[in-house]
């Protein structure tokens, strides 16, 4: 598992996880592999966000299981008291054992869905960011693969998705995805323009990412499992309340 970081933080000290550096910092960070070796797009990684080491996985590394987290978000081993301390949080990622008996009985790991209750994922979509990426998105899903248009329809029409880009899965299936996914979003970037962006939404392909991969697991029924999600860092709710509503009645995009 690949854990997307553009700091040196604390890792797990599991075999399963590879710390993986992003961003443009010069210093190479110990114990860290960098998402500029080999083959990769780690000079896109303000527009494409963690993607940058998802592609890189996928073209560089040979495993039997693939996956992608944070260095502030891990899957759970299991607890779901999510008050507990940043140690305790910390002693419950996903091991190893964990790891090997969830992949024996399913194909794919997704953290729990978020659910927007109120709004569909479009309308979610189009009050935080630009919609004219994920329009593009959908543009060349006609073009290029128009099997997968009503799932795509279907899932941007619901009000749960899979977010924050994480996965875990058999290597073929990751592989295969990764593939598909930038097959998509090399495409939308030569119909976008984010010259005029903010530096928060001109990470539109991580953004749009987000949908893209309910479309995919939608239309080929992979078998997969949802496990919480622990976040690492202490959570703002208030401000994250406080985001929610201003992008549903105030118009405007915010700042991250």
């Amino acid at each position: 598992m690949y854990v997307v970081s553009h700091k040196k933080t604390k890792m797990p000290k599991d075999s399963i996880y590879v710390p993986v550096q992003v961003g443009n910092n010069k210093e190479n960070f110990k114990g860290f592999h960098r998402d500029n070796t080999g083959e990769n797009i780690s000079s896109k990684n303000k527009n494409y966000c963690e993607l940058t080491a998802q592609y890189w996985g996928w073209k560089n590394r040979v495993a039997d299981v693939k996956g992608l987290v944070h260095y502030r978000r891990f899957f759970s081993n299991g607890d779901t008291n999510f008050f507990k301390n940043s140690q305790a949080k910390f002693n419950d990622i996903m091991n190893k054992e964990k790891l090997e008996q969830i992949i024996a009985e399913h194909d794919m790991i997704l953290p729990r869905k978020r659910n927007y209750y109120v709004e569909t994922s479009w309308s979610h979509y189009k009050h935080a960011h630009h919609i004219e990426g994920l329009k593009a998105a959908r543009d060349v899903l006609s073009e290029k693969y128009p099997d997968y248009v009503s799932a795509f329809d279907e899932v941007v029409n619901r009000k749960a998705v899979h977010m924050f880009n994480m996965m875990i899965a058999r290597a073929n299936i990751f592989d295969d995805y990764t593939e598909w996914l930038f097959s998509i979003l090399t495409e939308v970037e030569k119909r976008v323009d984010i010259s005029g962006y903010s530096e928060y939404e001109k990470r539109i392909f991580g953004f749009v990412s987000e949908i893209l991969v309910d479309v995919w697991v939608e239309k080929n029924q992979i078998d997969y499992v949802e496990v919480p999600v622990m976040f690492m860092e202490k959570q703002h709710w208030m401000r994250k309340i406080a985001a929610f509503l201003f992008r549903k009645f105030g118009g405007n995009k915010l700042e991250n």
